[in-house]
């Protein structure tokens, strides 16, 4: 069997070698790498591929979700709801501009914030809703956007784990994530489904006017060189990644239904397992969809409920199986975003999610040697 990687970079590159190698070697011929002719090729693949009517890359997914909410106009002291159980960046840019964050719990099967708490956690300073699609699946946008449209909002999508995912709204419709508020973020980090092999990120829109305004911010506020007219910053795309995202968008359906099958797989063989909740799509009671592409899996996460999992972290380190803990400690409870605010009993769902949840490897190159390595252990480990 061949050494398990928690994502097989090396693995996936293999296909696509002869592609970006010759892409960067022309990249580097021309010398273009900054806004070269690679980034605006990309950003209109990318507008085509998510259906959207404005693409502006830019340099990490971070710097996405920052330049979003300065497009908005968001001012110091405006409150920004968003969940308590993900990643740091997404308070982390709504401190950075003096705004305040709002931390809501989620829900304990999708993992993704609870429409309920952001309604509860509404008032006249709100602004903005800022829904984590968290682990590769959309949060509930037909809720969020009713919930918006009624409070006078802006949604920020917060696509950095979800790119691809298909939303199928209430009247049938579908959406690509990251289409449907009225800005979203994505990243480009080179684990995720979608990734460059350095920083990268994109801002997706389908306002004109607030497009113009993004396009200014991420290159010093402009729109002439030397004539700057909005505060703006500087995160551009470069060439090379952008050569690396181009090989590699035609591939992502691809790449995303080979990360649905493994999910398949480990759900099969944690089937009826007392002690391991497997991962849950929206469109479904129980378990994985099997005929839509409603999550993409960037993480494969699991619930270990009978106090186990801290062990079982260190089991399959000893085992060879690398995995993760997305994520150890509620941003409530960070020291830099923590708020008198904040009551424990608003967050009983992220409060017990941080003790139980434990990711498995997950890319688009496992195979049911691995698959069976993997789940077999954990069982024999959990059940023991």
């Amino acid at each position: 069997m061949k050494k398990i990687q928690m994502v097989d970079l090396k693995g996936q590159y293999q296909g696509i070698k002869e592609q970006v190698n010759s892409a960067i070697s022309e990249i580097l011929d021309s010398s273009s790498y900054i806004n070269g002719p690679e980034v605006h090729s990309f950003q209109a693949e990318l507008e085509k591929y998510s259906d959207v009517a404005h693409v502006i890359p830019c340099g990490n997914g971070t710097d996405a979700l920052q330049i979003a909410m300065m497009g908005l106009g968001l001012q110091p002291g405006d409150e920004v709801i968003t969940a308590d159980f993900t990643f740091a960046a997404t308070v982390e840019v709504i401190a950075l501009l003096q705004l305040t964050p709002v931390l809501v719990d989620v829900y304990p099967d999708t993992f993704n914030i609870d429409v309920n708490a952001i309604e509860k956690a509404i008032t006249s300073k709100t602004k903005a809703i800022v829904p984590v699609h968290l682990f590769g699946q959309c949060a509930d946008m037909d809720a969020i956007l009713k919930l918006a449209q009624k409070h006078n909002l802006y949604v920020i999508e917060d696509n950095a784990q979800a790119i691809g995912a298909t939303y199928t709204a209430m009247d049938g419709t579908k959406r690509k994530a990251g289409s449907m508020g009225h800005v979203s973020a994505t990243s480009f980090f080179p684990s995720k489904n979608l990734g460059c092999y350095g920083d990268g990120g994109a801002i997706f829109t389908n306002d004109d006017k607030l497009a113009h305004t993004l396009r200014g911010i991420v290159n010093h506020g402009m729109y002439e060189r030397y004539h700057h007219d909005v505060v703006g910053v500087n995160s551009r795309l470069d060439s090379i990644q952008a050569a690396v995202l181009r090989a590699k968008l035609p591939r992502l359906d691809a790449y995303n239904a080979a990360r649905r099958e493994a999910a398949r797989k480990y759900s099969k063989a944690f089937e009826a397992q007392e002690h391991i909740v497997v991962p849950k799509t929206a469109c479904t009671s129980d378990g994985i969809c099997e005929t839509c592409d409603c999550h993409v899996f960037h993480q494969y996460t699991l619930k270990i409920t009978n106090g186990k999992r801290d062990a079982l972290v260190q089991r399959l380190g000893e085992m060879g199986i690398p995995c993760g803990v997305y994520y150890p400690i509620p941003l409530h409870k960070q020291k830099a975003y923590a708020d008198e605010r904040y009551n424990e009993n608003d967050f009983p769902v992220t409060n017990q999610l941080v003790k139980e949840v434990i990711s498995l490897p997950m890319h688009t190159e496992l195979d049911d040697e691995q698959i069976a390595y993997i789940t077999d252990t954990v069982i024999e480990f959990v059940n023991k």
